[in-house]
């Protein structure tokens, strides 16, 4: 028995139609903010249409038209993903079915205040991080020479003391 165009689909339903692992749409719960299944006791997600929609869109940007999951996440949050893809359907849904997902306005200004603030917050910390990994590596840099330097001093030490049972024994 199929189920009807509305009904909600699990997540192994949703992984056959798109063709990709259930461990990729887990993935791209974390990565893509708007992909949000309804779950249900004991964690089993359960996807609305319209996030089954969006899920082909995503699918079809990454793996058909060469997009990156940053690209990805640029179209979404600028709400232009609709006009993107090259075919109007999708999975058998309509272009227009998807862009009422995109362009639909965030529920409270207070979440987006806050989405903007979390958003800006890691931009500045991703803007320290080649500096911090620099220092880092240089630090582990002067760690290792300092720690070359010694072992080449032991091995001398081991050296002078083999070649001086090496005169014993030949003696």
């Amino acid at each position: 028995m199929e189920k009807g165009p509305h009904a909600f689909r699990t997540i192994s339903e949703v992984a056959d139609e798109l063709h990709v692992p259930q461990h990729t749409l887990r993935l791209w719960e974390t990565q893509f903010q708007q992909v949000r299944p309804m779950k249900r006791g004991g964690g089993r997600r359960y996807y609305r249409p319209d996030d089954v929609v969006l899920l082909g869109r995503i699918a079809d940007l990454l793996y058909n038209q060469g997009y990156t999951v940053k690209g990805v996440q640029r179209l979404l949050r600028e709400g232009t993903l609709a006009s993107v893809t090259s075919s109007g359907v999708l999975g058998g849904v309509e272009e227009q079915d998807a862009t009422v997902l995109v362009d639909a306005p965030v529920a409270h200004p207070a979440i987006e205040d806050s989405i903007t603030g979390d958003y800006q917050q890691i931009e500045a910390v991703a803007a320290e991080l080649p500096a911090a990994i620099e220092a880092g590596l240089e630090e582990a840099l002067v760690a290792v020479m300092g720690q070359n330097i010694r072992l080449r001093a032991d091995l001398a030490d081991v050296l002078v003391e083999l070649e001086a049972m090496r005169r014993k024994i030949l003696a």
